[in-house]
């Protein structure tokens, strides 16, 4: 007789940013961070934020549920750490919320810096309430079971981006952002020469520039035919 698979897979062992790497990215923009890794890894703009607190950095817990159930969430607040970030998939489901207040504030209790989810959350004005951000497709009123099955720590995908615990996320007016725990080092390397960048662009702003002083150059490699002085 097959022996009955447990409700939920838990990890909670998995590497983890540095202090001094997640620093590195601590108040810096979404734009910035996609710039430095290939113009890349933000989730879809269906994930937005939908609480008054909006902008955070932190390390990803990661979280698999089924539609409608929400018992691998609530356990995952034995797995965090102060400055996770919890990103919950339930593959879109939008009938039913998969967190409310509750779990935002002890989420909140626990230390979290956010909560990211596929789906669908309720109650806001609680939620607004407990002061941390939470991005989410939308709300919904309905209520999920507790029954899994789920997974914690595993691999998810999320607004069409794959997401590993020990990732960085962050989350700001613009969406939300995954950096792969291969890629940080490389991502902040990338992000002097980004924000040297930005830079140099904003004093053209403030100077009073009409156009960016790369343009010249980028039209005369790329190519520009003028059809101004053409016969018709």
């Amino acid at each position: 007789m097959a022996s009955t698979p447990p409700a939920l897979v838990i990890r909670k062992n998995f590497r983890r940013p540095t202090a001094e790497q997640l620093a590195a990215f601590n108040g810096l923009q979404t734009g910035f961070i996609v710039d430095a890794q290939g113009r890349r890894g933000a989730l879809s703009h269906r994930i937005r934020p939908l609480s008054t607190a909006i902008r955070f950095c932190g390390v990803a817990l990661t979280v698999q549920s089924r539609a409608r159930d929400n018992l691998a969430c609530w356990a995952a607040l034995d797995a965090c750490r102060p400055g996770d970030v919890v990103l919950i998939a339930v593959d879109e489901y939008e009938e039913a919320s998969v967190v409310g207040d509750v779990y935002v504030a002890m989420a909140k209790n626990n230390g979290v810096v956010a909560c990211v989810t596929d789906g669908m959350v309720r109650d806001i004005r609680g939620i607004n309430a407990a002061g941390i951000p939470v991005f989410a497709r939308g709300l919904s009123p309905n209520s999920p079971y507790k029954d899994g099955p789920g997974e914690i720590g595993t691999a998810i995908t999320l607004g069409g981006v794959h997401v590993a615990s020990g990732d960085i996320v962050l989350g700001d007016e613009d969406g939300v952002v995954v950096v792969p725990y291969a890629n940080i080092d490389q991502v902040i390397r990338e992000l002097e020469e980004v924000k040297a960048k930005e830079s140099m662009m904003e004093a053209g702003v403030k100077r009073g520039d009409k156009t960016p002083s790369w343009l010249p150059q980028a039209l005369v490699a790329k190519g520009v035919r003028y059809i101004d002085a053409e016969t018709p």
